[in-house]
């Protein structure tokens, strides 16, 4: 009863800029520099130049697939500029995956876009989808043999990122705050980024999605969707109305956009109730994660059962589901419930297609480095990886293709 389908994807996840180190031309890299609050990425894990390791030891585990992005502002640094020399690294990531056996998933827009994208108004600017249409279309020349492609990763967390820059802006001496974490504002206006609930950012970036899609499409073998942060939401007494209202702005409206799609990434990591008033700040508990979200290893079936009601039936690939924390035997317990929830989603008729941890790698976490995500350890100072006891259970998970209790 344990068991998973025959072909089922076992493998973890990275995002380029929070691993490579040293994106210059990125926009991200340029609030390191001038945003208040924010630590910089720096080196971050010089996955660059060590991807062989990183994908040896993913393979040596056990598992079947990574999960990596390209990065744009590597790619594309000034407008129009393609980086043959980039795109050519990115397909030797690519081959070191095929050659063993490891089956990629490549994102081509994971939150970051090059720095003279974002000052041309990034994806508000009339022209995006055109100029993010002629990245992809480049990016393409180097996906042959590559069976799954992700268009853009989480874009409605994309709008809250937009969101929190445009607060930041409207605040001179704030301090940032990543939304991938719950401060003191949150917790304190009852809001959590309330004000980027808005479905027509979500409409926009689902026809650049589109775009992109079928670009993809055109001029791959590949299958093609993008991927959705998905917050589990339920409605405390009272709040079923609003639970509504903010789910669609939040997340529907992204779901919706699957739809057509020959996948959709869902990424859970807990779940949050709603109130009359808005989303509730999750409240103290021992066992609440580094990002202060609260334990909820049954997030991801919630979150799956969600987005195959919403997108009618698209089939799902988990590109990412984790727990920050700093005791690995509890991300073990974590991913372990995680994956028995989801086992039951799969029994119940639901096209799952595969399970991706968030992260393969400890790494910078969107403007700062404590929340540790990752299946390996990595010395900042160093670069040495050091696997963690959870990379060898789920590499056991992947080598049996069914649930084990226990790391043997």
């Amino acid at each position: 009863m344990n068991t998973f389908p025959q072909g089922f994807l076992w493998g973890a996840a990275t995002a380029g800029h929070q691993i490579e180190g040293n994106n210059v031309n990125s926009d991200w890299w340029a609030r390191e520099l001038t945003m208040p609050g924010m630590e910089p990425s720096g080196d971050a894990c010089d996955s660059y130049h060590r991807y062989e390791e990183d994908i040896a030891l993913l393979a040596d585990a056990g598992l079947t697939s990574y999960r990596f992005s390209l990065e744009w502002s590597r790619i594309e640094p000034v407008q129009g500029r393609i980086s043959r020399a980039e795109l050519a690294h990115y397909r030797r990531m690519i081959d070191a995956c095929l050659t063993r056996g490891i089956t990629p998933v490549i994102t081509l827009q994971h939150f970051t876009t090059p720095q003279w994208f974002a000052e041309r108004g990034g994806w508000l600017s009339d022209d995006a989808g055109e100029l993010f249409a002629h990245y992809v279309t480049e990016a393409t020349t180097i996906l042959d043999g590559v069976e799954w492609v992700v268009t853009m990763n989480e874009p409605n967390m994309q709008a809250a990122i937009m969101t929190a820059m445009r607060r930041m802006q409207l605040a001179p001496g704030g301090q940032w705050q990543s939304p991938t974490v719950e401060g003191e504002e949150q917790k304190q206006t009852h809001s959590d980024f309330l004000t980027y609930a808005d479905p027509e950012i979500g409409r926009k970036f689902a026809r650049i999605h589109r775009t992109a899609r079928d670009i993809v499409r055109d001029r791959t073998n590949s299958k093609v969707g993008w991927t959705i942060a998905a917050g589990a939401l339920t409605a405390a007494p009272g709040g079923e109305e609003k639970l509504l209202e903010i789910r669609y702005g939040k997340e529907d409206v992204y779901w919706e956009g699957s739809r057509g799609d020959d996948f959709v990434g869902v990424q859970a990591y807990s779940s949050q109730q709603v109130d009359a008033n808005g989303l509730v700040p999750h409240p103290p508990h021992p066992d609440n994660t580094l990002v202060g979200t609260a334990y909820r290893p049954d997030a991801l079936a919630m979150a799956v059962r969600h987005a195959w009601e919403t997108t009618l039936g698209v089939p799902i690939l988990v590109t990412e589901n984790g727990i920050a924390t700093a005791d690995d035997a509890q991300r073990i317990r974590y991913t372990r419930d995680a994956l028995r929830h989801l086992k039951n989603t799969i029994d119940d008729g639901i096209d799952i297609r595969g399970y991706l941890h968030w992260s393969l790698l400890d790494n910078f976490e969107w403007g700062h480095w404590e929340p540790t995500f990752g299946l390996i350890a990595v010395d900042r100072d160093t670069f040495t990886r050091t696997p963690k006891p959870s990379l060898a259970w789920l590499g056991q998970v992947a080598r049996s293709n069914a649930l084990v209790e226990v790391l043997t």
